[in-house]
């Protein structure tokens, strides 16, 4: 499914790709287990800055891939845990690719898929070596930050201790402010701390801080100083707090958001008569932007929901499709339109939850490969065909011809007609060759038949008789009134017709004009007659129906109307077609493709009266629908 590929997401390809592996090694390698302090570090790794471009993983080599994570084991980047992973999942999702072409490859050999071993892969092994490397130093390097996050706690507790025994010291708290200072400064210093102990760690920074204040009465000037350095500092937060709320992308919001929490923390305190109404109002700020984060990922979810539906709907209608059901080259091509719109329609939704979007487009792209598989090998399989009907009809065009210097042959015009019936029996050939050997054909027979009308010419003057009978009974139809007795005007055209069929062939030249005009008088009455006969018939059924009171037999006549539509309309695109396959110059060519006109001119005559008798039921309108009603009757019907 090429169309598909050209704008699938590198996310849906890769998961799509990942969920078709079929060999047991990529999923035990894909599964890891996630610790407290993975998680801490790869929320740290989120923070940082990225400094360089991004890899196009989706479009390297297993040779790139395992370059590109090697490149990042020999440089120690423990950091880049997202990225290997990234690379894991590109490898293993080209390794599932080459096992499945294999195992594709091996069972079209004819071998047994339960026996399929894939080979081997050096680039496989180097890979899973330099990943199990950089886990076993990420582990080491974990451990470590684990280590350093703990220090720093302790090393934050013991300041607190010291805070402490300041703020305690009510006599000396003004001799040891510069020394609290420095040791607010040095618990600032000390960035991370176990999560888990980072908001008490805080509180208890903040309590010691305002008790250490409120006991400072001897400096109250330099605390009203601080105080009010503080408060500006946070009036400063709470403005840009505020302004987050006009920021368009709510994540970035969030982000800063939390950037600003941060600062706030490491401000100190402001006078205490404000601190709660200053702490409201940032926390108002906070909430608004925390609601649109909220509010956005609940949006998120819910186009998740409604993209989820539109991708079951599509891989539903697509299912519906059954390749076993397309016979011939139209209703291929119909269904390919059809298919191309849905994966156009599919191209228009976004992402869809994360648990079931892999699984949707696999199950789209499964329907679309497996209907246009079926397409190509119908289409080998015609192409073969025809190539086959081709071949048989050269060697019926060499038979024919070496009838002309076969002098053993006693009766060559009839062993023609059983090679044209041979001829018959075989199917189409490709439409380029179609008529050059359908020309050789007929210019080989027509040889023997133009052979066999010499001999005939003595029984022209019979066809002339014959002639002069037909414009004898022609002149007798014209004489005929258009306004009479229908029984008795239709009761004399039969017998005419029927004098007339029993008149022997006329010379050739005049074959077509005399039956043509023969023909248009036919229908002239026919039609005259019957207009007024579907005309009659039809206001008599629209008095019929008109007459059902219940609803329930019109609906049923309607349904009748409505099948009986749809086959003249299932006829009429058979004979359409079948025209299609004749290209011929013979005068039996030629009446073969008047007579499928005919037909066709017939059942498009039905067609428009049967949809006039379902206008006339669905809007009821006595005389005007049966007005409308086309009288198409023709001779060859009416003698039927």
């Amino acid at each position: 499914m090429d169309e598909l590929d050209k704008k699938a997401g590198p996310q849906e390809e890769e998961k799509a790709e990942l969920c078709a592996a079929t060999a047991d090694t990529v999923t035990e390698e894909c599964e890891e287990t996630e610790s407290p302090a993975e998680m801490v570090s790869e929320a740290t790794d989120a923070l940082q800055p990225e400094t360089e471009a991004p890899l196009n993983i989706h479009n390297m080599s297993k040779e790139e891939l395992v370059a590109a994570i090697k490149e990042i084991v020999d440089n120690d980047k423990m950091e880049s845990h997202r990225e290997v992973t990234a690379l894991k999942q590109a490898f293993f999702a080209v390794r599932s690719r080459e096992r499945l072409d294999e195992l594709n490859a091996y069972v079209e050999e004819g071998n047994d898929p339960a026996a399929f071993a894939a080979m081997p892969d050096e680039l496989e092994n180097e890979f899973n070596a330099l990943y199990a490397t950089f886990k076993e130093r990420r582990q080491a390097y974990l451990a470590a930050d684990e280590a350093r996050r703990l220090a720093n706690l302790e090393k934050k507790q013991a300041i607190l201790d010291k805070m402490r025994e300041i703020a305690g010291d009510i006599d000396n708290v003004n001799v040891r402010f510069a020394e609290f200072q420095q040791l607010q400064a040095d618990f600032r210093e000390i960035k991370d701390v176990p999560p888990t102990a980072e908001t008490e760690i805080w509180k208890n920074f903040q309590t010691v801080g305002e008790q250490f204040y409120d006991h400072l009465k001897m400096n109250k000037e330099l605390r009203d100083l601080d105080f009010k350095k503080n408060t500006e500092a946070k009036r400063s937060l709470i403005e840009q707090a505020r302004e987050l709320d006009k920021e368009p992308d709510p994540i970035k919001a969030f982000r800063q958001l939390q950037g600003l929490h941060e600062e706030w923390r490491n401000i100190g305190p402001v006078a205490k008569d404000i601190r709660e109404s200053i702490w409201e109002e940032f926390r108002e700020a906070s909430t608004a932007v925390n609601k649109r984060h909220q509010e956005y990922f609940e949006q998120r979810k819910a186009n998740e929901q409604v993209n989820e539906e539109g991708k079951l709907r599509l891989c539903e209608e697509i299912e519906k499709i059954n390749p076993l059901e397309c016979t011939n080259y139209t209703m291929w091509n119909q269904q390919t339109d059809k298919i191309m719109e849905l994966q156009k329609e599919w191209k228009t939704y976004g992402y869809a939850s994360r648990k079931a979007n892999a699984a949707l487009y696999a199950r789209f792209r499964k329907a679309c490969d497996n209907f246009f598989e079926a397409k190509t090998k119908f289409f080998r399989d015609t192409r073969e065909a025809l190539s086959e009907n081709l071949a048989k009809k050269t060697a019926l065009c060499e038979r024919v011809e070496a009838l002309k210097d076969n002098p053993d042959v006693k009766n060559p015009t009839d062993e023609v007609v059983k090679l044209q019936a041979e001829w018959k029996t075989i199917g189409s050939v490709p439409r380029k060759q179609s008529p050059e050997i359908w020309k050789r054909f007929n210019d080989a027979c027509n040889y023997f038949f133009e052979d066999r009308k010499r001999q005939q010419r003595e029984r022209r003057k019979d066809e002339n008789e014959n002639l002069a009978a037909k414009k004898e009974i022609i002149a007798k139809l014209k004489e005929l009134p258009l306004d009479g007795d229908r029984r008795e005007v239709i009761g004399e055209v039969k017998e005419l017709q029927s004098k007339w069929n029993e008149i022997g062939f006329v010379p050739f030249k005049y074959k077509d004009s005399i039956f043509a005009e023969y023909r248009e008088i036919c229908d002239t009455l026919y039609n005259t007659y019957k207009e007024r006969e579907n005309s009659r018939r039809m206001n008599n059924w629209q008095e019929r129906i008109g007459k059902m009171r219940d609803g329930q037999k019109v609906n049923t006549e309607r349904d009748k109307l409505v099948r009986a539509l749809e086959a003249r309309k299932n006829d009429l695109l058979t004979y359409e077609n079948n025209m299609g396959f004749f290209n011929v110059k013979s005068s039996a060519g030629n009446s073969m493709v008047k007579e499928l006109q005919r037909k066709i001119e017939r059942l498009k005559e039905e067609i428009e009266e049967i949809k006039t008798k379902i206008k006339m039921i669905d809007n009821p309108a006595p005389k005007a629908a049966a007005d409308t009603t086309p009288g198409a009757d023709t001779a060859d019907e009416a003698e039927k």
